[in-house]
């Protein structure tokens, strides 16, 4: 992870030095805007990639010694399918939908916004993934 944040840290010095240079030159806000909040969003996953370096154990990637096999094996937990994500959708669109054509909308649209929140939230407490 050390690596992936200086790879990360580096994207993001070229971005503030072309956000620099691009809104000298072009003198054109919504780009050069465009930039400046790209170069925050890379400096905070590098900033997060360094940290987080600190914290987990050394991973193949940062030695230069390692073979592709050092890094086999389990990669963490990964959730199963499911259908709340969907219902979220329907809802949130619903909703923007309310703020368009008229507010009487989100009178559907946020129960099922809450409705999914609430499954996606609980999803492991029941049901087939629950933890024993």
């Amino acid at each position: 992870m050390k690596e992936q944040g200086k790879i990360f840290f580096g994207f993001a010095a070229f971005i503030l030095i072309m956000a620099v240079v691009y809104g000298l030159w072009s003198k054109e806000p919504a780009g050069t805007t465009a930039l400046f909040l790209s170069f925050g969003l890379c400096a905070m996953v590098g900033y997060y990639l360094a940290f987080t370096a600190k914290r987990v154990d050394t991973g193949a990637g940062d030695n230069p010694e390692a073979e592709v096999a050092d890094d086999s094996g389990e990669l963490g937990f990964f959730a199963p399918h499911s259908w709340q994500p969907l219902s979220l959708a329907i809802g949130g669109a619903l909703s923007f939908l309310g703020v368009v054509f008229g507010w009487w909308l989100l009178y559907w649209s946020i129960p099922i916004v809450l409705i999914g929140l609430y499954g996606w939230v609980f999803e492991f407490y029941r049901g087939e993934n629950q933890n024993q």
